[in-house]
């Protein structure tokens, strides 16, 4: 991660600056279950000083391709892994300061690896049933961008007929 100031011209040829945080790109994996449920991890984010309950996700690390990145993240945060993995497209976290570009994908047929998170990773795996995402976006108990913009993806969508 870098940070860089730009110095950009307006339309009104004023002149002024913008701090850019140019970041790695990630992944952001919305994984069901058969049960349709929804992984997700609890953990506590130092930024916010709270415990977010978000979508599995991680930095693509250098020449790593996202759909292995996926792979690899679901893996280690989760102890999940998945026989198909679907990419959704995807989104900007903040383009308003950052580069950071998020591929969503949907993890499905899942198998429990027993494999559990890094050592840097404290956080706890549980999951939900993908009917009552709504409520938890709705109330604020899920108030993470990448995991809302992931999940109201896959439910706006609904399930493919072979994922559950």
């Amino acid at each position: 991660m870098s940070l860089r100031v730009d110095t950009i011209e307006l339309p009104s040829g004023r002149t002024t600056t913008r701090e850019i945080v140019e970041f790695n790109n990630c992944v952001a994996i919305v994984a069901i279950d058969s049960a349709g449920n929804v992984i997700l991890v609890r953990q506590y984010r130092t930024a916010t000083g709270k415990v977010l309950m978000e979508i599995p996700a991680g930095k693509i690390e250098d020449n790593e391709h996202p759909l292995k990145c996926a792979h690899r993240e679901l893996k280690e945060e989760t102890g999940y892994s998945a026989r198909m993995m679907t990419e959704l497209g995807g989104f900007y976290a903040a383009p308003g300061y950052s580069t950071e570009y998020l591929h969503l994908f949907l993890a499905t047929h899942l198998n429990d690896t027993g494999v559990t998170p890094d050592g840097d990773e404290i956080m706890d795996v549980f999951s939900i049933p993908l009917t009552e995402i709504p409520e938890l976006i709705a109330n604020g108990t899920i108030c993470d961008l990448k995991s809302i913009a992931g999940l109201l993806r896959v439910i706006s969508e609904g399930l493919p007929e072979s994922t559950v």
